[in-house]
């Protein structure tokens, strides 16, 4: 039932999710060195996720205000979110069974009576964990970046429980006062620049260019068939020595939504 909360609108990219046969959903997968424990962590997520708006609120529409959509805050029955399949332990192949499992959540849209997400507990042995948790997220409630500043401010310190955890800080080198102000008419004129060149490659890429062919590219006719995720491990010191040998940053956002990539099969 609805709390007594006012409402608050979705934002422009969030009602561009929930556009008619858009079902656009953050799939993410975590491995763990024990076997859930269901009901402690129904009791985290009461003291923590549940505490954000976000996951404590409906997406509804109000078809008397021109079909606006906005969040409204709303009991959570944790047994309609998070799920414990029974599973095979001898089962033949784990890591199959994990990556079928998660193309499986693809096909399905998720139920608008209730705040969109969904926790998938499968307490299963892996290559790589004794149990992995699948979260299903709607993406008009957050973005990758977002969504993984809040798995950061709901987790602890193994040295201090009650300590948030810390992300180390780069230190930049003191810059000087001097052609402080050609530096930053170069840097606009840099940037309205790039910005140019990239309307034009879009442009051109619209009408008459083709993407970079890449192995990651589908075959002509792909769109329509059936995907499935494919699991792969990723050293992220790998990705540091390519960021430091091109010299160039990380986008994280574009990189976590890169790693889980839909193949068909």
């Amino acid at each position: 039932m609805a709390g007594s909360e006012a409402e608050e609108p979705l934002s422009p990219a969030a009602r561009l999710f929930h556009a008619p046969r858009f079902n656009c959903c953050i799939i993410a997968a975590i491995g763990c060195n024990t076997k859930f424990n269901v009901d402690v962590l129904k009791d985290g997520l009461e003291r923590t996720l549940l505490k954000h708006p976000r996951f404590s609120s409906l997406a509804v529409k109000d078809d008397k205000k021109d079909g606006k959509m906005s969040w409204i805050r709303t009991t959570v029955d944790l047994e309609n979110h998070v799920f414990v399949p029974d599973l095979d332990p001898n089962m033949d192949s784990p890591d199959r069974f994990v990556e079928d499992y998660i193309s499986d959540l693809t096909k399905t849209p998720m139920d608008p009576s209730k705040p969109l997400w969904e926790l998938h507990l499968l307490n299963i042995k892996t290559s790589e964990a004794n149990a992995v948790g699948v979260f299903r997220i709607h993406h008009s409630v957050g973005d990758a970046a977002s969504l993984i500043s809040l798995l950061l401010a709901c987790t602890r310190k193994t040295s201090d429980p009650k300590a948030l955890p810390s992300v180390p800080k780069k230190r930049r080198a003191g810059s000087s006062n001097s052609g402080g102000f050609f530096l930053t008419i170069w840097s606009m004129f840099m940037m309205i620049f790039n910005t140019l060149v990239d309307l034009v490659l879009f442009a051109a890429t619209s009408l008459f260019l083709k993407d970079t062919a890449t192995p990651l590219s589908g075959a002509p006719g792909l769109e329509p068939g059936p995907k499935r995720f494919v699991h792969r491990t990723i050293s992220l010191d790998d990705i540091k020595l390519v960021k430091n040998a091109m010299n160039m940053v990380i986008n994280f956002d574009l990189l976590l939504n890169s790693l889980y990539y839909p193949f068909s099969p």
